[in-house]
């Protein structure tokens, strides 16, 4: 008998090349990029920060800023056999949302601040199945409970800065999968969340793959996901793919140079030795966080939620505490009590000084000693200042006497040492991909040599050489300057490389503290145990363990 003819792919991305144009100045984004995606397959686009992913998963849905991004080769992005670049905005609002959809890297910048996750999530009910009322709402319940948000119902009514970034992204990847796309691409779903997390987010992704046959173009830096996920890989650098195959053969057997350079990369080492009798510089005794819950017409408060009830943490001089749990464990609500960022009860001591009850003006002299880098690097960077700017603007303030020559050396110092070019100062933040924001935020921070340092998630949105590289960094600074971190991740693998101590949260409480060593080799609790077994072997937690 004759062979069956080949299945023509869902989506054929073919010579695409991308360039963004400013002015007389011109920068290739993406160079000649050809692949597919067939029906129920999986394919992972690979590679660091900058390297054009994104950028390629942007143009699929034209959502680039046109006419700044100009696609000079004719490029061709077919679906279903529908040419998308040639697409009316008609015909493209038909695709978007309801065949193709997608979740964005920045879940902050991505969901409306002014709207209710019930709202958000209601509105893609209601334009693409014509969904209402109760109806409405047990759909939503039923997604947030898929994507792992534990008391859904409360939640309904809580705005995006209210929750965690892992359950922003939660609420992202519920608003994609609504409609059951024929293609949903995923641009690092997966950043913001925490191990055991991961595990159920991919489990999700791959029944509804089973059910709908629908096809997934995966973007990330994790090549432990990808090696889960992904049935073929396409490894990208400087805007080209520079090898695609089957993920078994590409991890295997890598040909290309640059495939073989990420696949041996991750964080290694172990933290700066740490003095046990040093002074400390931040301590908390007692410290609560509770967010009133309130209803009625007179908006009485009902409940709390306790994101942080009662906690007692000690960070030394050149010490590095890790705090880990699952996103919403209150993490990083700890952090910005301890920051005096939000309001408290309980007591707060820097560098043996009270400041629990320091107001705005109060605490001013000392945010230059104290620094923070944020979870959502987008967010949290202006986007009408240029880099250079956003980097000198705490100098312009805690270091008013330094001369503009001093200052630019600083920045371009700074810049150096996250590895970046100190000739993109000028540069604004929509011009650099998401770990190379992250890597600004850090120097940010980093360029007022402060003691004390909050890093929240800093290496979520890094590729994994360039985690390597922070890591490296973050400790090199330690040894310089006796720098304290407060280091808050979910990756497990980051946390061992920095740590000193480890303290284990879960709704709002301490569960397990001691040495990372201990941590790391004997864990004690079974959510400890869930949380490593998650990160460090290739089977998932197991089921009842984690939070659902």
């Amino acid at each position: 008998m004759p062979a069956a003819p080949p299945q023509t792919p869902l989506l054929s991305v073919e010579h695409l090349s991308v360039h963004f144009v400013q002015g007389e100045n011109r920068t290739v984004a993406v160079d000649d990029v050809s692949f597919t995606v067939g029906k129920g397959e999986t394919v992972a686009l690979v590679g660091e920060s900058g390297s054009g992913k994104s950028v390629t998963a942007l143009s699929v849905l034209k959502l680039l800023p046109y006419p700044a991004a100009e696609h000079p080769a004719g490029g061709r992005i077919m679906f279903k056999g529908n040419d998308l670049l040639a697409a009316s905005d008609k015909a493209l609002r038909q695709v978007r949302g309801n065949d193709v959809t997608m979740i964005f890297q920045e879940p902050m910048s991505s969901l409306n601040p002014l709207h209710t996750i019930e709202r958000q999530i209601g509105e893609i009910l209601s334009i693409h199945q014509g969904l209402s009322g109760k109806r409405a709402r047990k759909r939503i319940l039923e997604l947030l409970a898929e994507v792992g948000i534990r008391d859904a119902e409360k939640r309904l009514t809580a705005y995006p800065h209210q929750l965690s970034g892992g359950q922003r992204q939660r609420v992202m990847i519920a608003m994609a999968l609504a409609n059951e796309p024929d293609l949903l691409i995923a641009d690092e779903p997966t950043t913001a969340l925490d191990v055991t997390v991961q595990a159920q987010i991919l489990k999700l992704l791959k029944e509804i793959q089973t059910r709908t046959g629908m096809a997934l173009l995966f973007i990330t830096h994790d090549l432990g996901i990808v090696r889960k996920i992904a049935d073929r890989v396409c490894v990208m650098t400087k805007g080209r793919i520079v090898e695609q195959g089957p993920t078994k053969e590409i991890f295997e057997h890598p040909q290309h140079d640059y495939t073989r350079h990420l696949l041996a990369a991750e964080p290694k080492g172990a933290p700066p030795a740490a003095d046990e009798t040093a002074p400390i510089v931040m301590a908390a005794d007692d410290l609560k966080v509770w967010f009133p819950i309130k209803a009625g017409f007179f908006r009485h408060t009902i409940d709390n939620v306790k994101a942080v009830d009662g906690v007692d943490i000690a960070v030394r001089r050149g010490q590095t505490l890790g705090v880990v749990g699952e996103s919403g464990s209150g993490k990083t609500t700890l952090g910005l009590a301890l920051m005096r960022l939000i309001s408290s009860n309980g007591t707060i001591r820097f560098k043996g000084e009270r400041i629990d009850g320091r107001g705005f003006q109060a605490m001013r002299p000392l945010r230059r000693n104290m620094q923070i880098v944020f979870q959502d690097p987008f967010g949290s960077l202006s986007p009408r200042m240029s880099v250079g700017e956003i980097i000198a603007e705490g100098l312009r303030v805690h270091a008013p006497g330094l001369r503009e020559a001093e200052r630019e050396a600083k920045v371009a110092h700074a810049l150096e040492e996250v590895g970046l070019d100190p000739a993109s100062r000028h540069r604004y933040p929509h011009e650099f991909s998401g770990g190379q924001r992250q890597r600004i935020a850090i120097a940010r921070a980093m360029v007022l040599e402060p003691d004390f340092v909050m890093l929240d998630e800093p290496t979520s949105a890094l590729d994994m050489s360039v985690q390597a590289q922070v890591v490296d960094l973050l400790r090199d600074l330690q040894k310089r300057h006796g720098l304290s971190y407060l280091f808050i991740s979910h990756d497990l693998k980051v946390v061992r490389a920095l740590a000193n101590e480890v303290v284990v949260m879960r709704n709002g409480l301490i569960v397990e503290r001691g040495t990372a060593e201990q941590i790391f080799t004997a864990p004690q609790t079974d959510y400890t145990k869930a949380l490593i077994a998650a990160a460090f072997a290739i089977e998932t937690a197991p089921e009842g363990v984690v939070s659902q």
